[in-house]
């Protein structure tokens, strides 16, 4: 690969419950003057997903625990807010003041367990994750697949970074292509032989398409095209969740 665009996809109206995703990514890439083809990666705001999925909440319909109201009222948070994140958590990993980082029933280790209030379609409304992201990008995928075209889907969403400041998309669901592309087992051109070295492409993907969406532009669709990625019916996101084992900071 010598070369990659990235095109943002504007016009989506705002999602319900119900929506074909890839019938208005499809709609949206002839809209735009770049249709998709066949090759390309189109990654999906998860934001999008969870509402055409009705993964939305109403605030007013909740009913925090004791232990929510008392620890919301301490740190100054939304009790109806804070009992959706314990909801939405296998486990709490750590609290810092007012900052709840959970492991989500999928894995995610994140802060709020990915509970959004922005652009969540009405004041008083969040927006959970998707409750498969795998399977909602298996969708989308067999959507486009049924309109002739071979697209990968990755489903992102925005999280913060162990030792960084600041935010980037990641990958939290996909189908069609592998994750990861690892050199393990390769030789550099000086004869080292790799050991470690695994890319999660997912992520760089998902990074990528993120300076094309933003998060006040309106546009959670982008289109990657020049990627040569790995074809894989059965990709998951799993590969890249790191076992708790493993993981030196839980």
């Amino acid at each position: 690969m010598t070369g990659l665009q990235i095109f943002g996809l504007a016009g989506v109206p705002e999602i319900e419950p119900g929506d074909d995703l890839a019938r208005l990514s499809i709609e949206a890439a002839v809209a735009a003057g770049t249709p998709l083809v066949s090759g390309d990666v189109l990654v999906v705001t998860s934001k999008i997903v969870s509402k055409a999925e009705g993964r939305s909440v109403e605030l007013a319909d909740i009913e925090p625990s004791p232990f929510a109201l008392a620890w919301s009222e301490q740190w100054g948070k939304d009790a109806a807010v804070t009992e959706i994140v314990l909801r939405e958590a296998k486990r709490v990993v750590r609290q810092v003041g007012a900052i709840l980082i959970t492991e989500t029933h999928h894995g995610f280790v994140c802060a709020n367990s990915g509970v959004d209030q922005s652009s969540s379609g009405a004041k008083g409304r969040a927006v959970l994750l998707p409750l498969d992201s795998d399977a909602s990008a298996r969708r989308i995928r067999a959507g486009l697949l049924a309109e002739g075209l071979d697209v990968a889907v990755i489903i992102s969403d925005t999280f913060g970074r162990a030792w960084r400041e600041g935010q980037t998309d990641i990958a939290i669901g996909i189908a069609g292509m592998q994750p990861i592309l690892s050199y393990i087992g390769q030789v550099d051109p000086h004869g080292h032989e790799f050991h470690v070295q695994a890319l999660c492409v997912a992520d760089e993907l998902a990074g990528a398409a993120e300076l094309v969406k933003g998060n006040l532009s309106r546009i959670p669709l982008a289109v990657l095209r020049g990627y040569a990625w790995e074809p894989d019916e059965t990709a998951t996101i799993a590969p890249v969740l790191r076992d708790q084992s493993r993981d030196l900071f839980r």
